[in-house]
């Protein structure tokens, strides 16, 4: 995956250009629901800043923006009653990785079993 695109789904929603179902905002990090839900809790979060993959936000990423993006996974699945149960966090990388969007998100799923980690 190359340098960010200024004009993927995320930068365009975080832009107010693309409507989303906000679940959860701050000063560096965004969260909504996923319009085409894996299971009963299906939340996307993504970093106000343009960060490709988690491999760029861990690089370049500021102490506040990672400790932001990991608090409001935390606030958001205590809020949906699914941290106790357990659910699971996902972050595609790059093409292996089967990342689909060039802005670095992570899926929060839960409310359900949400099976094996990798399928065979």
């Amino acid at each position: 995956m190359d340098g960010y695109d200024e004009d993927n789904i995320f930068a365009k929603i975080l832009r107010g250009e693309i409507p989303c179902d906000r679940v959860y905002e701050d000063e560096y990090v965004l969260a909504f629901n996923d319009i085409a839900p894996k299971a009963p809790v299906h939340i996307l979060v993504i970093p106000k800043g343009p960060y490709v993959s988690i491999d760029d936000f861990g690089a370049n990423a500021s102490p506040e923006e990672s400790k932001a993006l990991f608090a409001a996974v935390s606030k958001i699945a205590n809020e949906k009653g699914i941290a106790q149960a357990g659910f699971r966090s996902i972050t595609n990388t790059g093409d292996n990785g089967g990342q689909e969007i060039a802005h670095f998100h992570m899926h929060i799923i839960g409310g359900a079993p949400v099976g094996p980690m990798v399928a065979e």
